[in-house]
């Protein structure tokens, strides 16, 4: 029973939840410093649940970008979840309707579906919504403290809170790129695309949003053309 309780949910989805409230602490100490007011801050992380997504997305509204550089930034960086809902859809179970389909979509993340897919069995509508209950508050309740602490921390402090996510970021590619040669060839490539676009006055036209899409876009297909998955190979996996 332990897959169709929502207390069981709930308790799953614990951890989850104190990592989400440190990192989206971050987030909102970003936002703050990018401008954005605390309660457009807290909005953005109530109806979005993705953290590389919404990093890329402050950074086009700060930089003015338009609507069409946001949905496409947002499309390329969160299609993963699109592919894990699929993934998932294989172990719901049969009180699953396509209002609670569409519910349970917008809560999936990479931890999230993580735990969900690791559960032995088929998963229920209560289960799900326990599971992301306490991800989504930590979430939300760590955007709204770290947009307040913006308000109100000196400069310096604000700003080396700041990095912290992107070093959280750091520390998520680092450890399997060190493994994996392949992986970092395609990092780096991502990389030195973006500093080009940066640095060359030749492509200043580039705005930041359409930066992030041209390098996933052309670095995921440089890395898909060189460097294909082998099935047979576990270590391409």
């Amino acid at each position: 029973m332990n897959q169709t309780n929502f207390r069981q949910g709930l308790t799953d989805g614990i951890p989850i939840g104190l990592g989400y409230l440190s990192v989206s602490f971050t987030f909102g100490i970003l936002a703050s410093s990018l401008g954005i007011p605390v309660a457009y801050t807290l909005l953005i992380s109530m109806t979005n649940l993705t953290s590389a997504g919404q990093v890329a997305g402050v950074g086009v509204i700060a930089a003015g970008g338009s609507f069409a550089e946001i949905a496409l930034t947002q499309l390329v960086i969160n299609l993963r979840y699109a592919l894990m809902s699929l993934s998932l859809s294989q172990k719901l179970d049969k009180q699953f309707n396509i209002f609670h389909r569409l519910a349970v979509s917008f809560g999936i993340t990479d931890e999230i579906f993580a735990v969900a897919a690791a559960k032995p069995g088929d998963v229920s509508p209560k289960y799900m919504y326990g599971l992301i209950t306490i991800p989504y508050i930590g979430w939300a309740m760590g955007t709204l403290l770290g947009a307040v602490a913006g308000n109100i921390l000196p400069d310096l402090l604000k700003n080396a809170l700041g990095i912290a996510l992107y070093g959280m970021f750091v520390a998520i590619v680092v450890p399997p790129a060190r493994k994996r040669p392949k992986l970092l060839a395609v990092i780096g490539c991502a990389a030195g695309l973006s500093c080009l676009i940066y640095y060359l006055p030749a492509l200043d036209f580039i705005t930041d949003g359409f930066s992030i899409i041209i390098c996933t876009l052309i670095a995921a297909a440089l890395g898909a053309l060189f460097f294909p998955v082998d099935e047979e190979d576990p270590a391409d996996e």
